[in-house]
């Protein structure tokens, strides 16, 4: 008698349920407000290892009716990311055909990016133009196409391996900042959702179906009542208000704030966006855009640590006098304090002497004499 192997089951492994997510309320609810309405820009999630960043946006995904979900590697090109023209069907038959890039593959489901803050700026730049137009444009040699490119972009990264450049960061609609669970009842909680998951994911699946049926009708119904929706005067001064309290730059955060509380609003089935969803959703749109503002006022401090503030071996060297000079401005733009004492400031020839230039701290030229070089032995002498 012959042994037979046995068989393999073809199903595939089902995406772990949105619905079962645990102690991730705020990330369900950034991840839902980007599906409603893609323009929002994406949502940036930040956060340790092991936080179930990757997990939530596969969930997302799975989620939607016939969502793909398209992952974005770290060493992808932009032409496999954005799609190029074969310009020698051009030439021979005067026909455009593109081959298509991720984003392409990714209309109407979801992008995942892991750990962006490791990818090109060049990439990311494109990255987010495309997700908050939904247009790609695709240029080669004269040639332009373009073709829509509606998807939810959630891009992940670590803190530990650095951050993404202010303007890019910027550019992301939402932000979510996760952390390590504390509370030992919630780590068991998720603990046992993981373990019934990975024991039969089937199962798992099937006990939040209904669940799961709900939020994808309540999804795509909140699509389609987008339009139906507006902002009233008080909702736009609100968002203002919050954005310049905030002291974040541009007007970006504002839309955003206004988009996300317009898909709450869709959300929850009602037909008036208000205050109250402005302040649900203000911190999702402003958290990142606010340290932003936070590391440039770093910056700043640190590029005036040369005045009056400054600590250190160079400062300890240079003596603090009560100043009395004239306040002029350097090349740079800093200011600059002449140190002529107030008698030689009233004399006409020290007057005639303009004040060095360059940068704020450079010392004149000084003259230095010449040193004859001594002849090497076996080169000729120099002809007068």
């Amino acid at each position: 008698m012959t042994d037979h192997p046995p068989a393999v089951t073809s199903t595939l492994r089902p995406a772990f349920p949105f619905t079962a997510l645990v102690g991730q309320p705020t990330l369900q609810l950034a991840l839902q407000l980007a599906a409603i309405d893609p323009g929002i820009g994406g949502v940036l999630i930040s956060g340790p290892r092991g936080t179930a960043k990757s997990t939530a946006a596969r969930a997302l995904a799975a989620l939607l009716p016939g969502a793909p979900f398209v992952t974005l590697p770290l060493a992808a090109s932009l032409e496999q990311l954005v799609g190029t023209l074969n310009v020698e069907d051009v030439l021979r038959d005067g026909q455009v055909r593109l081959a298509p890039g991720l984003v392409a593959r990714a209309h109407e489901g979801v992008l995942y990016v892991d750990e962006v803050n490791l990818l090109p700026d060049a990439l990311v730049d494109a990255l987010l133009d495309v997700a908050a137009s939904g247009v790609n444009t695709v240029e080669r040699d004269g040639i332009s196409h373009q073709h829509a490119a509606r998807f939810v972009l959630v891009g992940t990264m670590n803190p530990e391996e650095g951050d993404l450049r202010p303007q890019l960061l910027d550019r992301f609609g939402l932000s979510v900042t996760l952390d390590n669970p504390t509370d030992a009842q919630q780590r068991a909680a998720i603990l046992r959702a993981r373990l019934d998951f990975d024991a039969d994911p089937l199962a798992l699946a099937e006990q939040h179906a209904p669940r799961q049926h709900a939020l994808g009708a309540a999804l795509v119904a909140a699509r389609a009542a987008l339009p139906r929706l507006a902002w009233s005067d008080e909702v736009l001064r609100h968002a203002a208000d919050r954005a310049l309290n905030a002291g974040v730059d541009g007007v970006r955060a504002d839309l955003v704030m206004l988009r996300a509380a317009r898909a709450l609003a869709a959300l929850q089935a009602r037909a008036v966006v208000t205050v109250a969803d402005v302040d649900a959703v203000a911190e999702l749109a402003l958290a990142h855009r606010r340290l932003v503002r936070e590391g440039q006022g770093a910056r700043d401090e640190v590029g005036r640590g040369a005045g009056p503030q400054a600590s250190g071996p160079a400062a300890s060297a240079v003596p603090q006098t009560p100043s009395q000079g004239v306040h002029a401005v350097a090349p740079s733009g800093t200011p600059r304090t002449e140190t002529r004492s107030p008698a030689a400031r009233h004399d006409p020839a020290s007057k005639a002497q303009p004040a060095p230039q360059g940068d704020w701290g450079a010392l004149p030229a000084q003259p230095e004499g010449m040193t004859a070089v001594p002849r090497v032995a076996g080169w000729p002498a120099k002809k007068a």
